[in-house]
C-alpha cells in the first residue's frame, strides 16, 4: 500500500505543479513581467513547489532525514541520472554560463549547505534565510548577466491571453493537487521505509528524488531527442541551486529542520558535493565542452552506484 501512496503522491504533485506553473506563468504575464523574468524566476520558483511542499510537509510532520534528502537526492538525481541519461540520448554543449556562472554559483550553495548542517546538525531559521537571500541575489545576478550569456527557459506565450477565472481555478487545482501529493508522499514514504527496514533519509535520498526527478528527465531527453539548442546545461543545473535556497530555504525559515539521520553527513552529502565537483572534470577532459555519451553513462553508472551504496548500508 506504501508504493500505492508514493505513486499517487508523486502523480499529484506532477499534476499540481504543471497547473502552479501555468497559473504563475499566465499570472505574471497579466502583471506585465518581461518573459525573460518569468522564464528565470516564476517557472522556477513555480516548478520547485512539490519539493517545498514535500520537505515542509516532512518538516512539520517529524519527519526532518525527508525534508533534507529529499533536496539532497534530488540534486544528486539531477546530475547523475537526468544528466547522465540525457547525454546518452544525445552529447551535451556545455555553454559559459556554466562554468562562469551556474558551476561556481552550485558548488557555493552546496558547500553552504554542507557548513550548516555539519556546524550544529541543523539547519536553523537564520541560516535557512541566508540560504534564500543568496538565491535571490543570484538571481539578480543571472537576470543582470542574461543578454549576453545566459540561455534562458522558454516561455508559453499562448499564457498571456488566459483569462482571470482560469488562473484562479488552474492555482486552486494546483495548490489542491499539492498539498495531498505531498501529504501521500511522504506517508507512503515513512510506511515504505519501515517496510523495508531502511531510514527514511535513504527513501528520501533515493525513492522520493527519483520521483520529483521524472518530470525534469522526461523535458530533457525530449529537448535532447529533438535536438533543440535551448537545453542547456546551467539551467539544468539551475534546479539544485533552488533545491537548496528555496526548498530548504524557505523550509528551515519557517522550521529548524534538525539532522536525525547520521547517514546524511557522513555519506549523502558528501555524494552531492562529487558529482557536483566532478562536472568540470568531465567538460574538460578530453574533449572540452561536451558532455558526451561515454561521460553520461559514467554518471549514470555514478549514480547506481549511490544508490546500491544507500540500499545496502
Amino acid at each position: 500500500m506504501s508504493l500505492v501512496w508514493i505513486i499517487l503522491g508523486l502523480l499529484l504533485l506532477v499534476i499540481g505543479g504543471e497547473f502552479l506553473v501555468r497559473s504563475s506563468v499566465a499570472l505574471s504575464f497579466k502583471l506585465n513581467i518581461s518573459r525573460m523574468v518569468i522564464g528565470m524566476t516564476v517557472v522556477s520558483f513555480a516548478t520547485s513547489a512539490p519539493e517545498l511542499l514535500v520537505s515542509l510537509n516532512a518538516a512539520l510532520t517529524g519527519s526532518p532525514a525527508i525534508a533534507i534528502n529529499n533536496v539532497i537526492g534530488s540534486n544528486i538525481a539531477n546530475i547523475g541520472l537526468v544528466l547522465g541519461i540525457t547525454a546518452l540520448v544525445s552529447s551535451i554543449a556545455v555553454d559559459k554560463s556554466f562554468y562562469k556562472l551556474n558551476w561556481p554559483a552550485m558548488m557555493l550553495f552546496s558547500i553552504a549547505l554542507y557548513f550548516f548542517l555539519s556546524n550544529d546538525n541543523q539547519l536553523s531559521s537564520i541560516e535557512g534565510l541566508i540560504l534564500f537571500v543568496a538565491l535571490i541575489a543570484f538571481l539578480f545576478i543571472l537576470i543582470r548577466v542574461a543578454k549576453k550569456d545566459v540561455v534562458v527557459e522558454a516561455v508559453d506565450e499562448s499564457l498571456a491571453i488566459v483569462s482571470n477565472f482560469k488562473i484562479l481555478i488552474w492555482l486552486f487545482i494546483g495548490a489542491i493537487a499539492l498539498y495531498f501529493g505531498s501529504e501521500w508522499l511522504v506517508e507512503g514514504a515513512k510506511e515504505l521505509a519501515t517496510a523495508l527496514g531502511v531510514s527514511d533519509a535513504v527513501i528520501a535520498a533515493t525513492v522520493i528524488a527519483i520521483g520529483t526527478s521524472v518530470p525534469e528527465l522526461a523535458a530533457s531527453v525530449i529537448a535532447a531527442v529533438k535536438k533543440e539548442k535551448a537545453l542547456s546545461l546551467g539551467n539544468l543545473i539551475g534546479s539544485n541551486i533552488f533545491n537548496i535556497g528555496s526548498v530548504l530555504g524557505l523550509t528551515s525559515i519557517i522550521k529548524t529542520i534538525e539532522v536525525t539521520e547520521a547517514s546524511i553527513l557522513s555519506r549523502d552529502i558528501y555524494w552531492m558535493l562529487a558529482f557536483a565537483l566532478v562536472l568540470i572534470p568531465l567538460i574538460m577532459i578530453p574533449k572540452r565542452f561536451q558532455i558526451s555519451r561515454y561521460k553520461g553513462l559514467l554518471l549514470v553508472v555514478g549514480y547506481g552506484a549511490f544508490i546500491f551504496l544507500a540500499f545496502k548500508s
